[in-house]
């Protein structure tokens, strides 16, 4: 927390919200905070719907033989045909006119509706009605349909529509068009248009007067000093409201709302406010870079090839080329960089190739780069970055335009941290530096402070990527974030945001996320995250189209651990995840946890490993 929240327009009931705000992320400052109410209109509205049964013998004979015949045979042509007394021919072929399957007059004529109903081997039933209703929503101007009413609540508090300077119309329900109705039924979920099904919303009317419903919701205005940017969030209870909040941004950016009004703050105070946070950031990375100095310059210690743990190193010149290198080689999990800039010196082959054989020792590379929050990239190392990929394809060095910082940072393992004024990934970086001022730090406390701003970053921005990745449903929008969070070892975060969302297509994609952290040597922190997921395979059928993938990834999984611990391994194959493993085909039936985990090591072991030609056995020579 930057400032003091008991100075700004912050109501009493959303103080501990603030404050959870702004403890979970760091480079954020909650400026004003308000408790609103927004008006709903709740009106009730009849729908007539059909929907299609299966046609009988007769039936489809008369509709067959109204598309087929040409011309199309009478009544009694028809009844003669088949045999039977043209009464009963007569009474089905006014049923099917009633049901609009046939045309009024003669001859028998098949109607559009009637084609396509035959063509599902069906014919519409009598309609009926449901009475159900209509919500339009205030904010973004949303229609839904839900089959309980709201109910009436008085909210004592101001309304955010008074500080919109907005033309707000809500449109009469009444005026829309059937195909409206029908269009906001489907995404309402409510199952009363379903035209793959054959149920069809036929008509619709308002049956009741319009009612005003009261809710309340809480506004923030947020300041991020990271990227150096104000903005609305709207929330229900926590829930954030991505797509209203957004809406909100566009009226502000219009002109629109006016925050002095809404946030009871003047331009000038927030200005003010956004100037003392963002000093307030710059000067917490200085203050940790002159404790750094002051900590070299007490030490002053003869360097030496070894690193000594919990020192403070100030390096030369003639240095800095070969302590960047060893220090990122010498990663066992996790590198992250800070480069105000980053150049050709990336595309470098001898940079890439040690990137390269990192990522096959399990290393995750995170890269952080500009000044400006939109500060282009080179394509070229766009694209000579994203060919460096685990064994699954994920990939390993991930590089994201953060934005406001100048100092060169390079956190290894949490254990080795280089910073200064050396430009680690810009065009200078192979040549001569001169009169560079880099620090080598081994401190934990000091290792820790870097670690935990430069983390803080990654994942607020893994969670943005999350969060477009959720609102557009994109699975491939997903593997970033997933990617960040295996990363920054918050695998736990990511299982659980996947169960959150109920998106359990990403489930084979959070296994390969795992399986790099695995591979290089590293159990999670516990076996919670894996029962976890392992709990998610109850709500797995087996017939969705990621379930091989599924299957595999946890065949995958399940021996990286017992080659590691094979106790580990057994443990999280209890009674229950070993029903599920049976259910989904992930082992055999005949198989115990034990046969299964001494079949998957064996069948890595046999494996060739990729580009190794298969093991011949030396013929012995007769004599």
């Amino acid at each position: 927390m930057f400032l003091a929240s008991s100075a700004k327009p912050i109501d009493d009931s959303l103080r501990n919200l603030v404050e959870e705000i702004e403890t979970q992320n760091p480079n954020l400052s909650v400026l004003a905070a308000r408790q609103l109410r927004y008006c709903l209109q709740q009106t009730t509205v009849e729908i007539t719907i059909t929907e299609p049964r299966p046609f009988n013998v007769l039936e489809e004979f008369i509709i067959r033989a109204g598309i087929e015949f040409a011309p199309p045979p009478t009544i009694n042509e028809l009844a003669s045909i088949l045999g039977l007394d043209s009464v009963f021919v007569q009474s089905t072929i006014t049923t099917l006119q009633k049901l609009q399957t046939l045309a009024q007059k003669p001859p028998i004529t098949v109607t559009e509706q009637g084609r396509l109903f035959y063509e599902k081997g069906s014919v519409p039933q009598p309609p009926y009605s449901v009475q159900i209703y209509a919500i339009t929503d205030s904010l973004g101007e949303t229609l839904t349909f839900q089959a309980e009413p709201l109910n009436e609540v008085v909210i004592n508090l101001p309304d955010l529509a008074s500080f919109l300077n907005i033309d707000y119309k809500i449109n009469n329900i009444s005026s829309l068009s059937l195909e409206q109705i029908q269009k906001s039924l489907q995404a309402s979920g409510v199952a009363l248009h379903v035209p793959e099904a054959g149920k069809i919303a036929t008509a619709f009317r308002v049956v009741a007067p319009t009612q005003t419903i009261w809710r309340k919701i809480s506004l923030f205005l947020i300041y991020d000093a990271i990227v150096d940017k104000l903005s609305i969030q709207l929330r229900r209870g926590k829930q954030i409201l991505d797509s209203r909040s957004k809406w909100l941004e566009i009226l502000l950016s219009e002109g629109k709302i006016s925050l002095q009004s809404l946030c009871k703050l003047s331009n000038e105070t927030i200005n003010v406010e956004q100037e003392a946070v963002f000093n307030y950031k710059n000067d917490e990375i200085e203050a940790r870079v002159e404790k750094i100095r002051q900590q070299a310059f007490k030490n002053s210690i003869k360097q030496k090839k070894t690193l000594v743990s919990g020192t403070v190193i100030q390096l030369g010149d003639r240095q800095l080329n070969q302590t960047f290198l060893e220090s990122i080689n010498a990663a066992k999990s996790q590198i992250i960089i800070y480069s105000p800039w980053v150049n050709q010196v990336l595309v470098n082959d001898e940079l890439l190739t040690l990137l390269e054989q990192l990522t096959k020792r399990g290393v995750w590379i995170l890269i952080g780069y500009g000044i400006q929050e939109e500060q282009p990239i080179s394509p070229e190392i766009v694209e000579k970055v994203r060919t460096i990929t685990t064994p699954e394809g994920l990939p390993s060095v991930q590089v994201f335009g953060l934005g406001n910082s100048h100092v060169k940072e390079v956190i290894v393992d949490r254990e080795i941290y280089l910073c200064g004024t050396y430009q680690w990934l810009s065009s200078g970086g192979y040549q001569l530096p001169l009169g560079e001022l880099v620090y080598q730090v081994t401190i934990p406390q000091q290792v820790q402070e870097a670690y935990k701003f430069l983390s803080t970053r990654f994942q607020n921005h893994a969670q943005q990527l999350w969060n477009q990745a959720v609102e557009k449903r994109d699975a491939q929008l997903a593997v970033e974030p997933l990617c960040v969070w295996g990363a920054l070892g918050m695998e736990e975060i990511a299982i659980t945001e996947i169960e959150k969302n109920n998106w359990l297509e990403l489930l084979p994609l959070w296994l390969n996320v795992a399986l790099q952290k695995l591979r290089s040597n590293n159990l999670l922190k516990d076996s919670r995250t894996f029962q976890l997921a392992l709990s998610l395979l109850s709500q797995v059928t087996g017939e969705e189209v990621f379930v091989d993938l599924l299957r595999e990834g946890w065949r995958q999984v399940i021996d990286a651990i017992a080659t590691k611990n094979r106790d580990t391994a057994l443990n999280l194959l209890n009674n229950e995840v070993w029903a599920h493993f049976l259910r989904l085909n992930i082992a055999y039936q005949n198989d115990s946890p034990d046969e299964f985990i001494s079949q998957q090591i064996l069948s890595q072991q046999l494996k060739p490993k990729k580009g190794q030609p298969e093991k011949k056995t030396r013929k012995k020579v007769k004599e």
